[in-house]
């Protein structure tokens, strides 16, 4: 415990009761919650077991994982139940899945399945109401807000037809025996409600409970919470009021304010000492987050020097923005001798990134985007990949209802839903009820004809893909489901282009894969996942400068931050500002300022294009709010215009000058 200071102690040894750990920006939280693993196994006689750390992202449990593993000895950090909200809840209905009415093998399907299914219901492929529309449903879910309840909630069009859809979707999803992505907390639930033999099992099970981010919570989480530690109420929960920046996806700031109302005995413990940042980062930030209403008063202080004074660009537009960005960091890493992985370029929406990317690609220069799509994550290639999956398992249910129904081919959703009522009752996969008798009697013959051909291609596949080269297969199943032309059937010409050039780069990958390791489709198939999870740790590692939201770059931190397009409108958002919610807006502000360690970078544009005409900017009221007292402003129409020449020349003398030293 060497090290600690004496707030972060006394989070860890309390445990009289129920303790809320407000944690601000670099405190120290994760080695709290790590510390206070070990603390009740090591001095309080808990077994791994019964104690559960539940964080909202697999990044996040990994690395609990990795740092409670080097406090316990032997085999008692694998006993530890950490993982997200989401993973504790397929747990749960897995082991209690029969007192729902699922099979323990039930299928968990992604957006793009269950937009599926909504698409049907609401008659729709536009993918703009189809995005609100599972959004709208989404968070009815998290509020625990049943199809019926909402058909009374509805207070526009979009919600009156999502209302319409939520029943039939729920209906849909159970008899295919599969669930959403929000029912893996709401259906826990609902099972520790009607169940309380089963409540109380899991209260015994899970003894002591840690919550990381515990301000990003919604109504549903916050419920599983209350319902697993029951009376005892033996948890820490550990969140920050003023990083709460969810709200748009149904997290609640509510469940704070109430925590101390709902449980009178709680114990606030305030963690202020920042080990992250110099102090004019900390006292900008402070400055900024002292505009919103507090929860909790804090004030974070760091004793790291005072460091060097937060810059403030203003650009002439977007471009000059990007450039002025790029230039300046390559200046700053020549200067400094630095990494590429030292800097991050941080943004309010994901459509500024464009012109950071091209500036970043005509200097050459290494660059990761967080949040940015995997390549097996494009819908086309996951279209291909459930074929294949199917083809390794023809009990995944998830990848059969897409196959069968990418591209269509006469099999309906009324179909379908009988069938999935059918494999629930027999307890067997859909492929394997598709070919019973008693399945037959309860379709018309025009019914069952699609499915049947379906059934019998996927299984003809199925025997060459086990016994021939893959690159001889796949070809062949692209062509027999005649892929190219359902593209160009369903999207613009464009894009269509892109989608097919797609699939005939992964039709390539796999071929050479086969070709080089003489491995059939089948082989290939069961390594695509591995190699997609890979792929995702391995870009943690590169030198490469991070480009990322400002929501996806909560808790990551850098030594250099440049924060960008901070101007009225954007950063404040324009719906926040019309909504009556920047509040939430500032503190989105006040993440992007603490993820910097040394230096601090903030640009603005006094235009900046959208569509074909230039529209005049603002700076944003946050860079008031930050006090001008370590602050440096630069350009704008006071200053002259950046000179490229004179940028480009002065990172030409400073390369020349380091090769120099290197001789």
């Amino acid at each position: 415990m060497s090290g600690l200071n004496p707030q972060q102690r006394e989070a860890i040894h309390y445990l009289d009761g129920p303790c809320l750990v407000l944690a601000g920006a670099g405190s120290g939280k994760t080695r709290v919650i790590t510390q206070k693993i070990a603390y009740l196994v090591q001095d309080c006689g808990f077994a791994p077991q019964n104690i559960a750390a539940i964080t909202f992202t697999n990044k996040a449990a990994r690395e609990m994982q990795e740092r409670v593993g080097k406090l316990l000895e032997g085999s008692a950090a694998s006993r530890l139940q950490i993982s997200t909200f989401h993973s504790l809840g397929v747990r749960l209905l897995r082991e209690e899945a029969k007192a729902l009415g699922y099979k323990p093998r039930f299928s968990i399907f992604d957006s793009t399945d269950c937009a599926g299914i909504i698409a049907d219901l609401a008659k729709t492929v536009d993918k703009a109401t189809l995005r609100r529309l599972q959004s709208i449903i989404s968070n009815w879910k998290n509020a625990l807000v049943s199809p019926e309840q909402a058909t009374h909630l509805a207070r526009d069009e979009h919600e009156a037809l999502a209302a319409h859809a939520y029943l039939s979707y729920e209906a849909t999803l159970k008899a295919y025996q599969a669930v959403d992505f929000d029912d893996l907390i709401k259906l826990p639930v609902e099972l520790f409600e009607k169940h309380p033999d089963i409540r109380e099992k899991w209260q015994n099970r899970l003894r002591y409970l840690l919550v990381d981010e515990y301000q990003d919570t919604n109504a549903c989480q916050y419920q599983l919470l209350k319902l697993l530690t029951g009376v005892r109420a033996q948890f820490t929960a550990v969140g920050d009021d003023d990083q709460a920046i969810y709200g748009w996806r149904g997290a609640d700031i509510e469940n704070l304010k109430k925590l101390p109302a709902e449980f009178p005995a709680l114990k606030v413990i305030k963690l202020e000492q920042n080990y992250r940042s110099t102090v004019r980062i900390l006292k900008a930030a402070n400055n900024v987050i002292a505009h919103n209403e507090k929860l909790f008063e804090k004030k974070l202080w760091s004793e790291l020097g005072y460091g060097d004074p937060i810059t403030v660009t203003a650009c002439k537009d977007n471009e000059a923005e990007a450039e002025s960005v790029v230039m300046k960091l390559l200046a700053h890493k020549w200067e400094n001798r630095t990494k590429f992985s030292d800097y991050a370029i941080l943004y309010r929406s994901n459509f500024l990134a464009r012109a950071f990317e091209q500036q970043l690609r005509n200097h050459k220069v290494p660059y990761l985007l967080s949040g940015g799509q995997s390549f097996f994550d494009k819908a086309e290639i996951k279209d291909i990949i459930a074929y294949l999956r199917l083809l390794a398992n023809e009990d995944d249910d998830p990848a059969f209802i897409r196959a069968a129904t990418t591209p269509k081919r006469g099999i309906g959703a009324s179909t379908l839903q009988v069938l999935g009522q059918y494999a629930g009752e027999r307890h067997i996969s859909l492929f394997a009820a598709a070919f019973e008798e008693g399945f037959a009697h309860r379709v018309q013959a025009r019914q069952l004809e699609p499915l049947a051909e379906f059934c019998q291609f996927i299984n003809r596949i199925q025997y060459r893909a086990a016994n021939e080269p893959a690159q001889q297969v796949l070809p062949d199943l692209l062509k027999a489901i005649d892929y190219e032309a359902y593209l160009y059937d369903h999207e613009e010409e464009r894009s269509a282009q892109n989608k097919w050039a797609n699939i005939m780069e992964f039709a390539n990958w796999i071929n050479g894969k086969g070709e080089a390791d003489g491995k059939t489709l089948i082989d290939i198939t069961q390594s695509i996942a591995l190699i997609s999870m890979l792929e995702k740790q391995d870009s943690e590692e590169a030198d490469a400068i991070q480009m990322s939201t400002l929501h996806a770059a909560k808790g990551l931190e850098f030594n250099h931050v440049f924060l960008t397009g901070i101007e009225e409108g954007i950063l404040p958002h324009r719906e926040s500002i019309e909504g009556g919610k920047v509040e939430e807006e500032r503190r989105l502000m006040y993440v992007g300022i603490t993820r910097a360690r040394r230096s601090l970078h903030l640009t603005y544009c006094e235009r900046r294009k959208q569509a074909r005409e230039f529209v005049p900017c603002e700076p944003s009221r946050f860079i008031t709010e930050m006090g001008k007292e370590d602050l440096r402003f630069s350009g704008g129409k006071a200053a002259q215009e950046p000179d490229r020449a004179t940028g480009s020349a002065r990172l030409e003398a400073m390369k020349a000058m380091l090769a120099g030293k290197g001789r």
